[in-house]
């Protein structure tokens, strides 16, 4: 592909490479440091004047330090005269906090929106957001992928009665995404309510449906501390569920995920790679990673070429 250049920031260099592979494309050269005082500091190796730049860059990690990074990384790009810088954000950092929920709330989601904006982003590319809304926070073109093909795939292929199965969501939030994989599965779903007192902790929860003699199938677009995942798989199993899989596009697992998700009674915890979890994975031996390289690869190929990325919402490319 001519015109086109693709880099890599420091949060998640495993899956830029796969990016990179899939596109038949070398990684652009970039050297990130820092100074004494941590401040950032980073040097573009080589010319991108005229050039179609992608920077591929995941919210996790060092959050603060990955996302400085990336706006240095557009800005340094634009005014080296590219002609179109597109920021491939497969987590987007921040994107909990896109709603003033209580008095005196900051929106940080937007205000991330407007740093990319102003930084000299034209154009990003991201994975399940936390709230599609977050689209509109923007003045210039985003793609929000799914993971959702992927994420069917997956459950034909490993869960041998998956037509027995039953999809959960684990709050009310995610309804629309778990009822959008029942209907395509054509299998049933159920929900279930839950109650916090306070972040990261919740209080009670309430199942709606009937998950008895069912393999249930929680799927969510991020786990943090894992507390809610981990009591709705205890409430499942009280309710008569066979099995319990968990299914999550963004497995941040911080604090004590790890040692609850080893201690819950799940028989896989799926996520996919938009976040790195090598480590994750020796730590956990029920996590499981499903491969979204090509996704964004794809949208990245189609978007330089200007064809539709349409077709991605529902199909996982070959």
């Amino acid at each position: 592909m001519p015109n086109i250049v693709l880099f890599s920031g420091s949060s998640h260099h495993d899956l830029s490479q796969k990016v990179a592979d899939r596109l038949g494309l070398e990684l652009g050269k970039v050297i990130t440091k820092k100074f004494s005082n941590q401040e950032t500091c980073v040097e573009i190796g080589e010319s991108v004047r005229g050039e179609d730049v992608y920077i591929v860059q995941s919210g996790c990690g060092e959050i603060n330090d990955n996302l400085m990074e990336l706006l240095i990384m557009i800005n340094a790009c634009k005014i080296a005269s590219s002609s179109r810088v597109t920021a491939v954000i497969p987590c987007f950092p921040y994107a909990r906090q896109d709603k003033k929920d209580k008095s005196r709330a900051p929106i940080s989601a937007k205000l991330v929106a407007n740093m990319l904006s102003v930084a000299g982003a034209d154009h990003i590319i991201t994975m399940d957001l936390h709230a599609s809304q977050i689209q509109g926070f923007f003045d210039i073109a985003v793609d929000n992928l799914y993971a959702e093909p992927a994420v069917l795939q997956w459950i034909r292929e490993n869960i041998p009665e998956w037509k027995n199965c039953i999809i959960v969501s684990p709050d009310a939030g995610g309804a629309k995404r778990v009822t959008s994989i029942a209907d395509r599965l054509n299998v049933d779903f159920a929900l279930i309510h839950k109650e916090r007192k306070k972040a990261n902790e919740v209080d009670r929860m309430v199942l709606v449906g009937d998950v008895k003699d069912r393999v249930a199938i929680l799927v969510d677009d991020m786990a943090d501390t894992c507390g809610t995942i981990c009591h709705a798989a205890d409430k499942l199993i009280d309710a008569g569920a066979v099995k319990v899989y968990a299914i999550l596009t963004h497995g941040i697992f911080s604090g004590p995920a790890i040692s609850r998700i080893n201690n819950a009674p799940f028989e896989a915890v799926v996520v996919t790679n938009t976040i790195p979890q090598e480590e994750k994975m020796k730590a956990c031996p029920k996590i499981q990673v499903i491969d979204i390289s090509m996704i964004l690869a794809e949208a990245i190929r189609r978007t330089h070429n200007g064809e539709s990325v349409s077709y991605l919402f529902s199909h996982v490319p070959l």
